[in-house]
């Protein structure tokens, strides 16, 4: 397999035109496996365009091994990519789709067998060899065109939302055989995607694109409980994590975070934070998983009496919503401790796990209220009064 790295990556479409891929910088070791995530129009899909040399990039540099290969046409970038329509030639069998790249290659016939042997062995499709893609369902044809790109055995295996296209049973399936293919073969991989579960569960790796700019890249542990910015934070989650826009406090030194569900009042305390942030405008954020029913017996953790407003069982979990500070507040409980609408919790809340973020710019907020370096991503949407 290969390294593979982009330098100062940008791409435009005319003078004039605003810019669609901006400075982007990534790099991914021998094996791994890169998720490119976003909402529809941020730039993901042309970046892999890009890399795949179906586009020509505007600046910047695409290497693969540490030699650049921006300039090389695509059939010399020893790069398979596997398209959303899968792109199965309709009149040839299985078989043939398999080896069509092989053949073009000119590798002997007795190779081109065992490789297609292989290939579908390891995908459990030897007994579809013989169809054709109109025979074959969603889930079959999307294997026969990842065996294509793995005949190749190419430096980089690159997929364009392969999976958008199959109902929401099988794309979990498949996105479970797409794991095991990929710890068993280690192969180096960029996989597009819109879907921040396929993020969250395939990617070793996962850049969150937004217009064009890379807003995190860092491993999905990463990006889950240190989200850059509220674009971030809000994107990879589900449910996503909550928003509650308020005005912090000082009080003997530590910061205050107001907590108002209509029948109680709550003081969240952020520890020893500084440097101006009192007063100020803020958008906390708590994933709801971080806010439980209180125990029986007090263990510390600030707690409050809420209204539920509205359940919504998921089978493993409850989903529950509660009014603070103006704003609806999910949390997730376990099914037995689910409660009827109109009954009152009392919830708890863990400072620790407490974010905070610029109510003006999005930007994460650090100790001492300057944004968090890797924050800086320099497009960050606007979610005052979210």
């Amino acid at each position: 397999m290969a390294t593979l790295e982009l330098r100062n990556v940008n791409k435009t479409y005319g003078a004039g035109l605003p810019d669609t891929l901006k400075n982007i910088e990534l790099k991914i070791d021998d094996g791994e496996f890169l998720i490119l995530v976003g909402p529809s129009g941020c730039g993901k899909s042309t970046l892999m365009n890009c890399i795949a040399g179906l586009e020509n990039i505007s600046g910047g540099a695409i290497l693969v091994d540490d030699a650049d290969i921006s300039g090389m046409s695509p059939k010399d970038r020893d790069i398979a990519m596997v398209f959303q329509s899968y792109a199965l030639y309709p009149t040839m069998s299985v078989r043939d789709n398999i080896a069509f790249g092989l053949k073009i290659r000119k590798m002997p016939t007795a190779e081109i067998d065992a490789e297609v042997a292989r290939v579908a062995k390891l995908l459990q499709i030897e007994h579809l060899l013989t169809r054709k893609p109109g025979q074959l369902s969603g889930g079959q044809q999307q294997r026969v065109a990842m065996g294509r790109a793995l005949a190749r055995r190419p430096k980089i295996y690159l997929f364009d939302e392969p999976l958008s296209n199959l109902d929401a049973k099988l794309r979990v399936e498949m996105r479970t055989e797409m794991k095991l293919m990929h710890q068993r073969l280690k192969t180096t991989t960029v996989y597009v995607t819109h879907d921040q579960i396929e993020a969250m569960t395939l990617g070793d790796k996962v850049a969150v694109m937004k217009d064009g700019i890379i807003q995190q890249f860092g491993t999905p542990k990463q990006i889950y409980n240190d989200p850059a910015n509220l674009f971030v934070a809000s994107f990879i989650g589900s449910p996503p994590m909550n928003f509650i826009p308020l005005r912090l406090q000082r009080q003997d030194g530590h910061l205050l975070a107001l907590l108002d569900s209509g029948q109680a009042r709550c003081e969240l305390p952020l520890g020893p934070k500084d440097a101006g942030l009192e007063d100020r405008e803020v958008i906390l954020g708590i994933r709801p998983e971080q806010i439980s029913l209180a125990p029986a017996e007090a263990n510390g953790l600030p707690t409050l009496r809420a209204e539920v407003q509205v359940i919504e069982p998921t089978g493993p979990d409850t989903l529950v919503f509660v009014t603070l500070n103006g704003t609806k507040v999910c949390c997730r409980l376990a099914p037995d401790q689910a409660p009827e609408a109109g009954e009152t919790l009392t919830l708890q809340f863990d400072p620790a796990r407490v974010l905070l973020f610029d109510a003006q710019t999005g930007e994460r907020l650090g100790a001492a209220g300057a944004p968090m370096p890797e924050a800086r991503s320099g497009n960050v949407a606007q979610f005052k009064g979210r």
